[in-house]
């Protein structure tokens, strides 16, 4: 009896020096991405004018980064606030902490080199070297043409210089572990021939992160076999949920049996002046994707999207888009 006793005494401490080796390595050792590169960013007038287009209306990141309207339909940017940040992601929303947006005009991000900042955007690592929990889709940006990121780069460096301080971000037990293995170096493409309609819209899709709002999550990970099904669900601070619509390629429940032109309609119609000036009263249908940026996608840039989306494969799941708050 007193050799078991031993035996289970040295097992015990066997799995203790185990499990706090493990979560030291963890908390200290990670992230483990390498150092940021040594770059410096051309501000070329093309350049700029790719990264307004794409952190407007691509990877939209103007979106999360500033204060959003959302007395308008699909919140869109309030004017004088670009790149501000301060936009808040908690519990409330599924969130296993509570995450702020950062301001990324020149007056947040001045300290940051230009290889810095690549760094943050495609791995997720900040200056400081910690992990960046996965608001911001950097596991997408990071698949992204080296190129395309520069010219983010070089855009919001141009930005109105705003003054505000952002809280910082904070995460639950056990995430405040867990979030140390979330970033990886990233694995660049190319961007591919507009000849290759499918392969440039799969591009321009994972440029938006098409797949991460329409597709079910557990606990923060997207569901295998749920790809662009849609259902995921978005509260509204009144109460109503919204939730992402079936992008995938059925044709009962998706859009399997849309036509081109129908898609590019429907952004374009969310993103035109009488959408941008409709006031909704409570209880309106909103929506949390950020149609009217979106919406002023090129055509060419759309038709890529729909012809990728119809490649992908076929997710029954009928969706009820919204529910207003019970009264």
């Amino acid at each position: 009896m007193k050799k078991l006793k031993i035996i289970l005494f040295w097992f015990v401490l066997l799995v203790v020096v185990i499990v706090v080796g493990s979560l030291t390595y963890i908390k200290f050792a990670l992230p483990d991405v390498g150092p940021a590169p040594v770059i410096t960013v051309e501000r070329t007038p093309e350049r700029v004018a790719r990264g307004e287009y794409l952190a407007n209306h691509v990877s939209v990141c103007i979106d999360c980064h500033s204060v959003r309207d959302w007395s308008r339909f699909s919140g869109p940017p309030t004017e004088g606030t670009y790149g501000k940040g301060g936009d808040r992601f908690d519990q409330k929303f599924g969130f296993p902490g509570v995450y702020y947006a950062k301001n990324i005009t020149p007056s947040g991000i001045s300290r940051y080199s230009d290889g810095e900042l690549f760094r943050v955007i495609t791995t997720g690592v900040n200056k400081e070297g910690e992990a960046m929990f996965p608001v911001m889709p950097f596991h997408y940006y990071g698949q992204m043409d080296e190129e395309d990121i520069k010219s983010i780069i070089a855009y919001i460096r141009t930005l109105k210089p705003i003054e505000n301080v952002v809280p910082k971000s904070s995460s639950d037990f056990p995430m405040n572990f867990i979030l140390n293995t979330i970033p990886h170096k990233g694995t660049p493409s190319k961007i591919p021939a507009k000849s290759d309609l499918v392969a440039y819209g799969k591009y321009i899709t994972n440029a938006s992160s098409c797949i991460e709002c329409h597709t079910r999550v557990d606990k923060g990970k997207l569901i295998p076999g749920t790809e662009f099904g849609g259902g995921r669900e978005f509260p509204f601070p009144d109460g109503s949920v919204v939730r992402s619509g079936n992008i995938s390629s059925d044709m009962q429940t998706g859009i399997g049996k849309w036509k081109k032109e129908t898609f590019v309609a429907l952004f374009h119609a969310h993103s035109d002046s009488t959408t941008l000036h409709t006031t909704l009263k409570p209880g309106d249908f909103n929506s949390i994707m950020p149609w009217t940026m979106y919406g002023k996608m090129t055509n060419e840039d759309l038709e890529a999207i729909f012809a990728y989306l119809q490649s992908v494969p076929a997710v029954n799941n009928m969706v009820v888009k919204f529910s207003p708050v019970k009264k």
